[in-house]
């Protein structure tokens, strides 16, 4: 496989925005717009009465297009069109049947395409947060209670990507790890709880103080269920409704400064996190004997571990804000995090980017971003590839890592219409080799 530079072109409409209170970093503003996270307000374009408003019951309809293509590198040059239709739905039961505190939130995505990564790159980090197998799929369908401001207990059908290990300033990158992390998608069954499969769970979160936040969530282990097929035909409609797994735990706290409206200083946060799975993980190199699983005595069944889980931090500090805008200014963010190698094809991840927003007052509310993301192959991964190397000789690539570099601009066409160009470039993907037990020589 060689080195290769993708070209991605994305065209959002009706893109939901949330209301922001009185801080001006949210949380509850995931980082994919397009997740159908809770539509407390809407860009509709003017032509989407909803006449339950006053009732607490409100609509929202987001389309992406994307036109993706990879004019070098890569296992075959290609171009793609994909898409993904979100119908959300938000119903505050306060005002509708007078349940003090409740909502509820559902959501269904309509996919085509299928996707550039799967079908020409195979590389790690997935060059979009859309990329899925063409379906009409139940996404989210939650209820909510709410103690004031302080306490939220959500329970449903939930996905995580929209609250755990965010940051804000990475909200117009395509790249599918700057939502859900690539180490997580990989290191989890079905990919964790994130686009485009939701699973069964239960998410608390407290606002201990204005300065820190806890956030603590149990899941289905696996959203799709065991198997060896792709996830998403295992659950091809979002309807499997999984309780029976091994459970996934996430949490995370939150420390924030200058959070609220008005006060002088910049912004920022610092978040410190991790997840635990307590199902079994196969061993990346090792039998249950204990010998290499390239070694022609191996029983070729992986040796097993107790468990998984991973650690990470998050930092975002905004570094310049427009006159006393809070939306605009520069804002700058870092990610990374640690899973065991020896169950794990990646054990480190790192990315970070630098975000422009409304710096002219003709173009308030454009975006540009810079930023690149590292995935490592694991020792243990590595090592069984030159196991690989040593008995069928050198030209068996061993796989070492991906990076990518980023960049994108989203230009407001006019308020609920984006046209965004994006440029990625991506070094060594798949670590280096087109497949995971290294068939094919990787980049040099």
């Amino acid at each position: 496989m060689r080195c290769f530079t993708i070209l991605v072109i994305a065209i959002v409409l009706c893109a939901p925005a949330l209301a922001q209170g009185d801080k001006k970093t949210d949380d509850l503003k995931p980082a994919d717009p397009d997740t159908g996270e809770s539509t407390v307000q809407e860009t509709t374009l003017g032509f989407l009465p909803n006449p339950f408003e006053k009732k607490g019951v409100k609509f929202a309809v987001t389309y992406i297009g994307e036109l993706l293509g990879n004019p070098t590198g890569g296992a075959k040059q290609s171009a793609i069109y994909e898409d993904r239709i979100n119908f959300a739905m938000d119903v505050d039961l306060q005002k509708l049947f007078g349940l003090n505190g409740i909502s509820f939130h559902s959501n269904v995505f309509q996919i085509d395409g299928g996707g550039l990564s799967r079908g020409a790159l195979f590389n790690y980090l997935d060059v979009s947060g859309i990329e899925a197998l063409p379906t009409t799929r139940l996404y989210e369908v939650w209820f909510e209670k709410k103690w004031g401001d302080k306490i939220a207990l959500r329970g449903g059908q939930l996905a995580a990507d929209s609250e755990f290990a965010t940051s804000k300033y990475t909200d117009v990158l395509t790249n599918a790890s700057f939502g859900w992390p690539g180490i997580f998608a990989l290191s989890m069954p079905s990919g964790g709880p994130s686009p485009p499969l939701a699973a069964v769970g239960a998410r608390v979160r407290a606002d201990v103080t204005d300065n820190l936040t806890l956030l603590g969530a149990v899941f289905d282990g696996s959203a799709a269920g065991s198997g060896t097929d792709d996830p998403q035909l295992r659950d091809r409609h979002g309807i499997n409704f999984r309780v029976n797994d091994p459970p996934l735990a996430l949490f995370e706290a939150q420390f924030q400064w200058n959070a609220k409206k008005g006060d002088p200083g910049l912004d920022g946060k610092f978040k410190i996190g991790g997840w635990r799975h307590f199902g079994a993980f196969d061993s990346e190199r090792i039998d249950a004997a204990g010998l290499s699983l390239a070694d022609s005595a191996s029983s070729s069944m992986p040796a097993r571990f107790a468990g998984n889980y991973g650690v990470y931090g998050v930092f975002e500090q905004k570094l310049y804000r427009v006159g006393h805008d809070d939306d605009r200014g520069v804002g700058i963010f870092a990610r990374a995090s640690y899973s065991p190698p020896n169950r794990n094809l990646i054990d480190l991840y790192a990315d970070a980017g630098i975000e422009l927003i409304g710096l002219m007052d003709a173009r308030s509310h454009d975006k540009f971003d810079l930023a690149a993301a590292y995935a490592h192959v694991s020792p243990s991964a590595q090592a069984l590839d030159r196991d690989f190397q040593s008995i069928n000789g050198p030209f068996w690539p061993v796989r070492t890592s991906e990076t990518l570099l980023t960049a994108v601009y989203q230009y407001e066409v006019r308020s609920g219409i984006t046209l965004q160009p994006n440029v990625q470039v991506i070094r060594h993907p798949g670590g280096g080799a087109t497949n995971p037990i290294g068939t094919t020589r990787g980049c040099p």
